[in-house]
């Protein structure tokens, strides 16, 4: 992770300033983060710039292709979507899990690929439905996919709005310039002060023997270092995204105050679940799903949200699980809640019944099995 490592922080401070004192260049941060981009990736690892300047040109080609081709434009569509998502993720994927060996690989190049292939995915879309009027020049989408704040951790840009922002000449005013600072120390205070002091608590609790109060305990802890965890990353993204001239999406929502599932996975991770949503939905479009239907897609959404942390059965079940509750959510209509219409009394018993949910799985994050079995006992050894 970038933001673990106090050069990839400086450089990431000096292009906010060259960019600053570049600001009446029209084009400046168009080719200035092209060039700090690539720099940036050769200094953390020659071997990782060469599969990415691949990957990019591989896939630009591909995409302006799909852009101007009238022929076979879905046997295309379809077949770049696969060679990302079989060849690149699922091959990189098993070779990280040590399924199999192959001297072109390195554990480096597999730094951001899983969010880097949802980026190109995206793209993809947008050049199946816009055809010719879908066409951006190749540094923009080199920059899209390259871009370094949110290059290991999201949040997941939306291939329309990168190019929107692409088009528009470098501002931030000082009222941005501040939020943005401030962003960034938030995120850096959770991650390094935060996250490191409960990690230690979580592991100390962890060596003891496991009884219900304990493993309570373990679940509601680690729920919560996972937010200031995640959350962390997507504070420091945000704000050098938005020092860099690019609206970056909001990741976290107050994702505690969430009266449903259906409504927690659009607050939490929230570009993730936006991702999901869209791009199977999309093939959905044409006509309003049933329920039914609804639901089925729920389960398949959650399913693949949960594949896509890893391939293991802890994640399967664990976007099994998400995805059950999704579907019961919208087979008795009960997807959202209207505050305003409810009394507080209710609202505020939905969003404990939402976190009890929620607490009760995120353990699965932990990706131990060891670990996820000794909590999950140890809430049946009551003490007495």
């Amino acid at each position: 992770m970038f933001y673990m490592q106090m050069n990839a922080i400086i450089a990431m401070i000096g292009m906010v300033a060259v960019l600053m004192l570049t600001r009446k260049w029209a084009d400046n941060k168009r080719i200035l983060m092209i060039i700090f981009s690539l720099c940036f990736l050769l200094l953390y690892s020659q071997k990782l710039l060469i599969f990415y300047a691949a990957f990019t040109v591989i896939n630009y080609a591909g995409f302006v292709y799909l852009c101007r081709t009238t022929v076979w434009r879905k046997a295309t569509f379809i077949f770049a979507l696969a060679a990302n998502i079989i060849g690149v993720f699922l091959g990189v994927r098993l070779f990280v899990m040590g399924v199999f060996h192959n001297p072109l690989f390195d554990a480096v190049i597999y730094l951001g690929l899983i969010y880097n292939v949802l980026k190109v995915i995206d793209a993809y879309y947008f050049a199946y439905f816009f055809g010719k009027d879908g066409q951006v020049p190749a540094i923009d989408y080199a920059n899209y996919l390259l871009f370094v704040p949110t290059f290991t951790s999201g949040p997941i840009l939306k291939f329309r709005d990168f190019m929107a922002d692409s088009k528009k000449p470098y501002t931030v005013d000082a009222a941005l310039f501040e939020d943005s600072v401030k962003r960034i120390i938030l995120g850096l205070f959770k991650k390094i002060v935060v996250v490191t002091w409960m990690t230690s608590v979580f592991d100390q609790v962890l060596k003891q023997d496991l009884h219900t109060h304990q493993s309570l305990f373990l679940l509601v802890w680690f729920y919560a270092l996972i937010y200031f965890d995640f959350s962390g990353y997507s504070d420091m993204a945000i704000g050098f995204g938005r020092l860099m001239g690019y609206t970056m999406p909001e990741n976290f929502k107050r994702p505690l105050l969430s009266p449903s599932m259906t409504q927690f996975w659009r607050n939490w991770h929230a570009t993730l679940g936006d991702f999901f949503r869209d791009h199977i939905f999309m093939f959905f479009s044409r006509t309003v799903p049933s329920r039914w239907v609804a639901s089925s897609l729920s389960i398949l959404i959650m399913v693949l949200m949960g594949l896509w942390h890893g391939f293991t059965w802890l994640y399967f079940f664990y976007g099994l699980y998400h995805g059950i509750i999704l579907a019961i959510e919208n087979i008795f209509k009960i997807t959202t809640v209207n505050r305003k219409k409810v009394s507080k009394t209710y609202f505020y018993f939905r969003c404990f019944v939402t976190q009890v949910l929620v607490t009760f799985s995120v353990i699965i994050y932990s990706s131990n099995y060891e670990t996820v079995l000794r909590i999950y006992k140890g809430l049946l050894h009551f003490t007495g």
